[in-house]
């Protein structure tokens, strides 16, 4: 009885509610701070409206920006921009935990549950050696990342200064934010200054990928390193996943984007631009010169997104796995759905059917009233909205000259792509009870 009765407490506390509002907090806290006269470079407080924007971009590590990073924003205010992107990645919950753990107190049943809804992990057991090593993981990349980016900054940009845009860059870069510095040569020009440098296409697309692939790869990796076979089944799905969706986008750009250019830029362009468009948000090339195929293409990708259980955004690369093979069961007209010698859950496949639903209705929907409220090309608009909805942060530079109807959307579409559509419905819906059920009867379709 009485292990039911904590069952049920901690079930009437629902952590989707927590982990919404923890976002919402996140949020609200960074737009006021960067109203302070010291966010901006010319100590003036700089419009909510503006810095609303860009505390939900930064927290919802989307990279989509109204006041160019390196040019209006102080020290003071990039900084607490990359705190709100560090946050934001590694999630408010975890970042609660620390600090829960730090002050002395003990982790209760129910918080370690609500980790596990906020990182996805497969149960609650083990939740603080997990939390221990994404904290670790974390500090390590993003310091790696940072001491390889230093060389080219400090040559660039001086000894001083090139520390903080190693550091700024590889955090962005393993938090799937696409915010950067790169405005001090031209405004919202993200790093097409680098578009033909290995070297820095080579980093920045690393940590975007460890970033974006999920810590709990990671934790597979870490624990089994060459032994596949002894990896999840989840690890499997979204390393085989993750590699189709770079190597097949990056060839359609390499022959159809970029045919006319050198082929060491051919190739380099191609590549970032097929790692980036699963919500990173840099670019290396101007995507405004983009094709309407190419330009569609990489809201696909933007709208799948990363990983579950990562920093990155978008349905991710399991829901369109889990969908694939779903459909594949049916035109092989095979019962169950399986994997890798595995069969995935009938509550899984409908869980997965959702989402897509979901994240089509959303982006369909609401590109077309920015549509019909900008008069800008449909194509465009979708593009604008797959990005936010899929915390990409690339545009095709129309984000600045939108009206405030259409960045009001942009942020609740961020919002909902970085919490994750179903937390927001779970946090604002009770479980239904299924006590009972009604008949059934098949109805044909297709």
């Amino acid at each position: 009885m009485k292990k039911n009765k904590t069952q049920n407490m901690i079930h009437n506390r629902n952590p989707f509610r927590a982990i919404s509002l923890g976002f919402f907090v996140l949020i609200m806290a960074g737009a006021f701070l960067l109203m302070l006269p010291v966010a901006s470079k010319d100590r003036t407080v700089t419009p909510f409206r503006d810095t609303l924007f860009t505390a939900v971009s930064a927290s919802c590590v989307t990279g989509l920006i109204v006041r160019d990073t390196a040019t209006h924003w102080s020290l003071f205010g990039q900084a607490l921009i990359l705190m709100l992107i560090q946050i934001g990645g590694m999630g408010v919950i975890t970042i609660g935990l620390v600090i829960t753990r730090l002050s002395g107190k003990k982790i209760g049943l129910w918080f370690r549950g609500m980790m596990q809804d906020s990182i996805s992990a497969p149960n609650v057991g083990g939740i603080l050696q997990l939390t221990k090593f994404i904290l670790k993981t974390t500090a390590a990349v993003e310091l790696t990342g940072a001491v390889l980016l230093y060389p080219v900054f400090c040559r660039e940009f001086g000894a001083v200064k090139g520390i903080w845009y190693s550091v700024f860059h590889s955090v962005s870069a393993f938090c799937n934010a696409g915010f950067d510095l790169m405005g001090v040569r031209e405004p919202f020009s993200s790093m097409t200054g680098f578009g033909g440098s290995i070297y820095v296409n080579t980093v920045l697309m690393l940590l975007i990928i460890t970033g974006g692939i999920g810590f709990l790869t990671w934790d597979d990796i870490a624990q089994y390193r060459h032994h596949f076979k002894k990896y999840r089944l989840q690890t499997k799905i979204v390393l085989f996943t993750s590699g189709v969706l770079i190597l097949l986008p990056a060839l359609f750009f390499f022959f159809a984007e970029y045919a006319g250019e050198p082929v060491k830029e051919r190739i380099l362009h191609s590549l970032f631009q097929s790692v980036t468009a699963r919500t990173a948000g840099f670019n290396t090339a101007d995507l405004s010169a983009m094709s309407e195929p190419g330009a569609m293409l990489m809201t696909v990708l933007m709208l799948i997104g990363g990983c579950s259980g990562s920093t990155a955004g978008g349905m991710k690369t399991s829901t369109i796995a889990v969908l694939f093979l779903a459909a594949l069961s049916v035109f092989r007209r095979k019962n169950d759905v399986e994997c890798f010698k595995r069969r995935i859950s009938l509550d899984t496949i409908r869980t997965a059917g959702a989402i897509l639903f979901m994240y089509v209705f959303f982006f369909l929907s609401t590109g077309i009233i920015i549509c019909l409220i900008e008069s800008l090309p449909l194509v465009t608009c979708l593009f604008e909205t797959g990005s936010a909805l899929g915390t990409a942060g690339v545009t095709l530079g129309i984000t600045t000259s939108l009206s405030l109807p259409s960045h009001i959307i942009l942020m609740i579409l961020m919002f909902a792509g970085r919490v994750g559509g179903l937390t927001l419905i779970y946090a604002a819906f009770a479980s239904g009870s299924e006590a009972s059920r009604l008949p059934q009867e098949k109805i044909t379709v297709g």
